[in-house]
């Protein structure tokens, strides 16, 4: 493995550049509560890990490689992603204004779990990105297994990290944001936001 303090920088300036797993997180931390932001989270890295596993196995290579398979792909996520927005804007137009915390919301630990893990998985562009962005800091005429298994843990890792900071600062700001008012703001932001990342998936050229 080589550079590995850049291989460190990049996956930084990558993790916290909002994305579909963000926009998630941010939505069930905030619509729910840091709990189900932190099953999201969750469900995220299970799905970092299963694409880490296939950069190794070199599954990552046979969806890169063929438009059918990541054609398939790139269209489920897409369309998870707006069905998810469009489920919130649903849930936006459907609120009723009530005091905050008045009534507790309700957190379905699978459902914010699998939402994680979806949105993460049915993203081919991750498993590109596995496949483009780590063999930059492999060494020439390395044995890939073991340098990939690091990065993509690396890269996991730090991914935790950001979310679990960023989980809690979203719950610091909560009783702002659980404001009638300014939580249809964000639902409405949220599904849009969904919907543009599932319209933007759906349009991705796939090489």
């Amino acid at each position: 493995m080589e550079n590995f303090t850049l291989y460190l920088f990049m996956c930084v300036m990558l993790i916290i550049l909002p994305g579909p797993d963000t926009a998630i997180v941010t939505k069930n931390t905030l619509l729910i509560n840091k709990k189900a932001g932190l099953q999201t989270m969750a469900g995220t890295l299970c799905a970092l890990m299963i694409h880490t596993s296939a950069a190794v196995l070199g599954l990552s290579a046979i969806i890169v490689k063929s438009a059918v398979v990541f054609s398939i792909i790139k269209y489920i996520g897409a369309m998870y992603l707006l069905y998810l927005g469009i489920k919130t804007l649903i849930a936006m137009t459907k609120r009723k204004p009530q005091l905050v915390d008045a009534v507790p919301h309700k957190n379905d630990s699978k459902s914010s779990f699998m939402q994680g893990f979806l949105t993460n998985l049915l993203n081919p562009k991750v498993a590109v990105f596995f496949l483009t962005f780590l063999p930059q800091f492999l060494a020439t005429n390395a044995n890939p297994l073991l340098p990939f298994f690091i990065m993509g843990i690396t890269y996991t890792a730090l991914t935790a990290l950001w979310f679990i900071g960023y989980v809690y600062l979203l719950h610091q700001i909560r009783s702002f944001m659980n404001k009638p008012a300014t939580q249809k703001v964000m639902e409405g932001v949220t599904g849009a936001v969904l919907i543009l990342f599932g319209v933007k998936l759906a349009l991705e050229k796939t090489n």
